[in-house]
């Protein structure tokens, strides 16, 4: 039977990019909410040779998620899932960020868990910016309850995000949906690994995509200023990334997070330890 690989924000510059790669080894099946981006993807992609599939999908509905693995599975076994689907503060109100990134990853791995075969790989993409949030403003301890009960745990993190001005809310609830992103896959990499499946996630730094660049007024530019690397990454260097970690090249790897940001996270550390030492 043939293997697929299913990749979530299809029409994404993150996600088009990693699809260019996989894409060389076995069918693709593409999925995005946006139906008219989603089939010129499609239509890129089919012209480089990839065998791909589109699927028009909503992460945050769990029906619509279910609807994408049953299309998938038709095609062949699950190998991989790519899920780079998610929104950045600039593109809406923080119930929006927190449903997409928190909601949305919820449900495309808890799908992948049930229909996966022993082998299979999912990666989601986490976010630098889950690495700048001070410990105090992450609602840790209610992460566990998305397990449980999703509308409770969404509207917990939406109390947490409330402590902010109304302007900053979708900023706060997209650090905090990344901060549930890597810790869901490190947390269940146990549950996963029990079924013979890996999870891991990766958190990028700016990217030079459409998304990526919403936010370069918003502080993502003077980030870039400040890396050890101090240029925007590529989509394409991303992906390089993702393909990896989802291959079975990467098959120890398991239940953590890569932070692929150019060092701004490692310069702002030691900036700040050498600005303590002089105060």
């Amino acid at each position: 039977m043939n293997s697929v690989s299913v990749i979530t924000g299809g029409a994404g510059g993150m996600g088009l990019a990693t699809a260019k790669i996989v894409g060389k080894e076995r069918p693709i099946v593409l999925c995005d909410v946006r139906r008219d981006r989603l089939d010129t993807a499609a239509a890129t992609l089919a012209e480089l040779g990839v065998s791909v599939t589109a699927v028009h999908c909503d992460v945050t509905d769990r029906p619509a998620v279910t609807a994408l693995f049953d299309t998938a599975s038709a095609l062949g076994s699950i190998a991989s899932v790519i899920h780079t689907a998610g929104v950045s503060p600039s593109m809406g109100t923080a119930d929006y960020v927190m449903r997409t990134n928190a909601i949305g990853t919820l449900n495309v791995n808890e799908v992948f868990f049930d229909v996966a075969g022993e082998g299979a790989a999912i990666v989601n993409v986490a976010s630098m910016a889950a690495y700048l949030l001070p410990d105090e403003f992450v609602p840790a301890k209610g992460f566990p309850q998305a397990l449980v009960d999703a509308d409770a745990f969404l509207a917990d993190m939406l109390a947490a995000c409330a402590i902010a001005p109304e302007e900053a809310r979708s900023g706060l609830a997209y650090a905090i949906s990344k901060n549930f992103v890597r810790w869901y896959s490190a947390a269940q990499s146990e549950r996963f690994n029990g079924r013979g499946l890996r999870i891991v996630s990766m958190s990028p730094g700016s990217t030079d995509t459409e998304m990526g660049r919403l936010e370069e007024q918003a502080g993502a530019g003077a980030l870039v200023t400040d890396a050890a690397v101090p240029r925007w990454g590529t989509a394409e260097e991303m992906a390089e990334l993702l393909a990896f970690c989802a291959s079975a090249r990467a098959g120890y790897l398991t239940g953590t997070d890569i932070l692929n940001d150019g060092g701004v996270v490692a310069s702002m550390r030691e900036r700040a330890r050498l600005a303590a030492e002089t105060n």
